[in-house]
């Protein structure tokens, strides 16, 4: 029973149907960058970037999945480097909470990448970053109920005879994780971008009883990009393709902008639109740019088998994005805009 109860909280982690699990995942992929990818650090025009995202999954079903993140990142170096190039750094604090707190986890990353223009007016870039991540995992067994511990009178009086009942067990590792992404543009006014990633690269250990459990590598391919459509709305679309050893998801959908102070240099911004994650959920989404920030919402509204037991309360989401601009504006170069 042990084996069966750790291999649920170990392996469910995604929404989507044929997904046996893992990592934490957030819908707004495009809005937790250091999570996506280690080369998105300091690929943004600006100063300083802090994003939070909060997601609440499945909470018809005793709270399954609480993850809560927050990350800063800068470029470094400026007017040292190569006037196109950029070097930044970031770090990220994440925690997930599973089967209503039965399981927790708590990250710690430091990422760094550096983003080399392939082109004089820094059109197109090329960048490669890394981060290292320490990961703490607490089992809570005081809050695990066995079958044996069953009695006839229907509480849970029995000895269980598991090791682990009443227990608190903590594991901690290192991990290190890669991406390389690719950013380009026609014009200066649309961008797209492709890149890939690879989490867990170093296979790191889990150990809550006896044995050990293989954290196996996360595999990511991700795009899009952003196009303007007419004088005053743009065009976002984005995609990415998860595989963690049996487990898998897909994700596309996109946003149309609509600028409401016809200020192209600091928007105000209404979006509008919806992802979908492939068997599994649709995803309407809407946000407001407005300064130096951006507010993301979504709401998953499952489609697959699973909306019976989670009441088609797939999962709410919140991200906030906030990116300090030159006070002189500087010269901006075409970036992911998420």
């Amino acid at each position: 029973m042990l084996k069966i109860l750790t291999g649920i909280l170990l392996l469910m982690g995604t929404c989507a149907a044929p997904v046996l699990a893992q990592d934490p995942h957030f819908s707004q992929f495009f809005a937790s960058p250091l999570t996506l990818n280690p080369a998105y650090t300091g690929k943004f025009n600006g100063q300083l970037r802090v994003a939070g995202n909060y997601r609440d999954q499945w909470p018809a079903i005793s709270k399954a999945f609480v993850t809560s993140t927050i990350s800063l990142d800068a470029p470094l170096m400026k007017g040292r480097l190569n006037n196109m190039d950029t070097w930044g750094i970031g770090g990220m604090a994440m925690t997930d909470r599973t089967a209503n707190g039965i399981l927790t986890a708590n990250y710690l990353a430091f990422s760094t990448a550096y983003h080399k223009a392939l082109d004089e007016d820094g059109f197109h870039q090329l960048g490669l970053g890394f981060q290292g991540v320490y990961s703490n995992k607490r089992l809570d067994g005081s809050q695990l109920n066995f079958e044996s511990e069953l009695a006839l009178d229907g509480t849970w009086t029995n000895p269980s005879g598991e090791a682990i009942d009443g227990s608190r067990i903590n594991v901690s590792y290192l991990g290190v994780n890669a991406g390389v992404l690719y950013s380009g543009s026609t014009n200066g006014d649309d961008n797209f971008y492709v890149g890939a990633s690879v989490y867990h690269i170093n296979r790191p250990k889990e150990n809550f009883t006896n044995g050990f459990y293989t954290l196996q590598p996360r595999v990511s391919v991700h795009g899009g990009g952003y196009l303007p459509v007419g004088q005053t709305t743009t065009l976002h679309l984005s995609a990415q393709h998860s595989r963690q050893a049996g487990a898998f998801e897909t994700v596309v959908g996109g946003a149309i902008a609509f600028n409401l102070n016809d200020d192209f240099d600091r928007p105000t911004s209404f979006y509008a639109g919806s992802w979908m994650r492939m068997g599994d959920a649709l995803i309407p989404y809407l946000g407001f740019e407005w300064a130096d920030f951006r507010l993301g919402a979504t709401y998953d509204m499952n489609t697959s088998s699973l909306k019976t037991a989670s009441q088609k309360r797939g999962g709410i989401e919140i991200s906030l994005i906030y990116i300090k601009r030159p006070s002189d504006g500087g010269k901006d170069i075409p970036c992911p805009k998420f």
